[in-house]
């Protein structure tokens, strides 16, 4: 058996005062900019606030989506840049900025081939809400694509060199008389002082975790509890803001339906066990909505039962098919049942009625025909093979579709659509790319997309200045 990977934050002491770009936030976004401008001969520096690396791509479970890849082809998936393109636009309710879109569907695939030449391959696909193709990948393993992913690109990191500075928090952007960025001020609490570099990324992420943002800008979601890791505060936002970022969407959050948060903590249960053929039932044991809906009308659809959320309904082959299950068991979130009568007893819903919902869903997944809420997807197995499972699920915040305005090239913009100059953003600091919800896959796929081209695009300025 292998080693398990560990990998070890820079020493503050070799922290140096110039670097030619500077990447804040150690998130795939992040880390695939710093890789791709070391690729190109850069000589990249990566901080982090929080001690634990990854930000919350470790905490995305589902896949990363992609269109027309020799992945799809290989499971005979035929798909294409525009069907992706028009199902995102369509899942986003047309609000998506075009520009970002094209780019990132017309990209993804590049970013899943990018992927695989560093020995991180994704092999494997499920399906998510609002798609209708197998184009969200994921690795032969079936493990969850965040962990999966952070742990895979910090490897690259370590071989690469890069230095990755853990504890180090990024408290303004600086600027020249003219507006250009050169640089940030950082402080690890007790020292604080300058650093130069020729450009900066801000891969710092959303502010899910920021209950005065998300109060701001969403007064009606007070008190909701959060799926992100604590370090998700809209600090880059914040910094942008300051040299004159424009804003976009900051009222678009994503709240997430499957979230179980019984707990002191929230756990988000992934996409990819509906993907995988788990269904939703009420307190009764009812089904009430295609669960492979966009998030936002699956979220709605549980709010409207006021019934403290739903149940997510599986059994040993989806188990099988979605590993992340292992984990959530681990903890406690999963009901058992050797039977469905066993577990409706568990749950306290009336065992005939759990039995029904389920073999009318296993003769919609034998006929292809979901006659009564109309699914087409994840409709590859029955849930037929003992044991059976529960987890109690209700939304939750999730994702933050508005931050800082940049065009395809990662440039960010101020409120007049100039580019500020020297200064790049990929990931979930920035708005626009997802609308009004977000399609689940296209955040995974955000970051290496765009990571990749804040890498390049960083690489063209700095060599043109």
């Amino acid at each position: 058996m292998a080693a398990k990977f560990h990998f070890q934050p820079t020493s503050l002491t070799k922290l140096r005062k110039h670097y030619d770009v500077i990447v804040i936030g150690s998130g795939a976004a992040g880390l695939t900019a710093a890789i791709q401008a070391h690729e190109l001969g850069l000589s990249p520096v990566i901080l982090e606030k929080m001690p634990q690396l990854g930000g919350n791509t470790n905490r995305a479970s589902s896949g990363m989506n992609a269109a027309e890849t020799t992945v799809q082809l290989k499971h005979r998936v035929v798909d294409s840049y525009a069907e992706f393109y028009n199902e995102t636009l369509k899942g986003g309710g047309g609000r998506n900025n075009v520009e970002l879109l094209k780019y990132f569907t017309e990209h993804a695939v590049l970013a899943i081939d990018w992927l695989a030449d560093h020995h991180i391959v994704l092999d494997e696909l499920t399906i998510t809400g609002g798609m209708s193709k197998m184009r969200t990948h994921r690795p032969h393993s079936l493990a969850a694509i965040g962990g999966f992913l952070v742990t895979e690109l910090l490897k690259q990191v370590q071989l690469a060199h890069i230095p990755l500075f853990a504890g180090l928090r990024v408290t303004e952007l600086t600027t020249d008389a003219a507006g250009t960025v050169t640089g940030v001020r950082a402080t690890t609490g007790k020292q604080s002082g300058p650093l130069t570099a020729d450009a900066v990324i801000l891969a710092t992420g959303g502010f899910g975790a920021n209950p005065e943002m998300l109060t701001k800008y969403r007064p009606d979601l007070k008190g909701m509890k959060t799926t992100n890791q604590p370090g998700a505060t809209g600090d880059g936002i914040k910094l942008a803001r300051a040299l004159g970022a424009k804003l976009v969407d900051m009222d678009q959050v994503q709240v997430h339906p499957t979230v179980q948060q019984d707990t002191p903590h929230a756990y988000l249960i992934g996409e990819a066990v509906r993907g995988e053929g788990a269904i939703l039932v009420d307190q009764h044991g009812n089904r009430f909505v295609n669960e492979l809906d966009t998030r936002k009308n699956v979220t709605a659809a549980i709010d409207q039962l006021n019934e403290n959320g739903a149940y997510l309904i599986f059994d040993q082959g989806i188990r099988n098919r979605a590993k992340a299950v292992e984990f959530y068991d681990s903890i406690g979130l999963v009901h058992t049942g050797t039977t469905l009568t066993e577990l409706a007893d568990q749950l306290g819903f009336d065992a005939a009625t759990l039995q029904q919902t389920v073999a009318n869903w296993n003769r919609a997944v034998a006929t292809q025909n979901d006659a009564t809420f109309h699914r087409t997807t994840g409709m590859v197995r029955a849930i037929a093979t003992a044991p059976f499972f529960a987890i109690h699920i209700a939304p939750a915040v999730h994702y933050t579709m508005g931050g800082i305005a940049t065009d395809h090239q990662t440039e960010v913009l101020n409120e007049n659509g100039a580019v500020i100059k020297g200064l790049y953003a990929a990931g979930e600091i920035v708005g626009g790319l997802h609308g009004n919800n977000r399609i689940g896959g296209n955040s995974i796929a955000e970051t290496v997309v765009f990571g990749r081209q804040a890498g390049e695009q960083v690489f063209k300025y700095v060599s043109e200045k």
